[in-house]
């Protein structure tokens, strides 16, 4: 049996396109091994730490290799726990829009909390970075107003550009995406679009 996270980053929720091609993608998913666990985390409701000084104190002694004061330590271990939260699954979904052309501000917190070094990557003067999270696929769905597919558009997409990124950074491969897009356009054509996008979000789901 294997364990499958599901982080949801929009507070839309029932007119989220982002959302409901995720929901799509995890009726598929179920269907296909109803053995599985589903793990939902909504970032809108999930309670993180801040990434405050202490935070970022403990992060440096972890770079060198340095031990924790006492509030080092207390920051430090609510970071582990968001991490091994994460990495207990096996497989992983991330719903998002984009916003101002990059991604919602709750997911940035949650993404500034687990990558850390020791946790998601790695770090020595000779190799340099490597990820940790290995050996394991996530599906990434998007939905913009816009077409960022090509020409001078592309260049603005700091959404899926930085989740690819991201997720290369600390350690995935295996990275399918789903674009819902654009969702500005005439209704006939958002539900076109959107038909189109759970359409290959279930047929990723069932092989997943």
């Amino acid at each position: 049996m294997s364990k499958l996270l599901y982080i949801e980053s929009s507070p839309r929720k029932e007119r989220s396109k982002s959302i409901a091609t995720a929901k799509a993608f995890l009726k598929a998913y179920q269907a296909a091994h109803p053995d599985d666990e589903i793990m939902t985390i909504d970032l809108w409701e999930k309670s993180l730490p801040e990434f405050d000084g202490y935070t970022i104190d403990a992060k440096y002694q972890v770079l060198h290799g340095q031990d924790f004061d006492a509030d080092q330590q207390r920051a430090w271990q609510a970071v582990v726990d968001v991490c091994d939260e994460f990495k207990s699954a096996d497989k992983y979904v991330i719903s998002l829009p984009m916003w101002n052309f990059g991604i919602p501000y709750k997911l940035k917190h949650y993404i500034d909390v687990l990558a850390q070094p020791g946790q998601t990557f790695s770090f020595s003067p000779e190799s340099g970075y490597s990820g940790l999270v290995t050996g394991k696929p996530v599906t990434v769905i998007y939905a913009r107003g816009g077409a960022y597919g090509s020409g001078d558009a592309k260049g603005m997409d700091l959404q899926k550009s930085y989740m690819d990124l991201l997720l290369g950074f600390i350690g995935f491969t295996d990275i399918q995406s789903v674009l819902v897009e654009p969702t500005l356009a005439a209704a006939d054509e958002v539900a076109k679009t959107e038909a189109k996008a759970i359409e290959r979000a279930e047929s990723i789901a069932k092989s997943f």
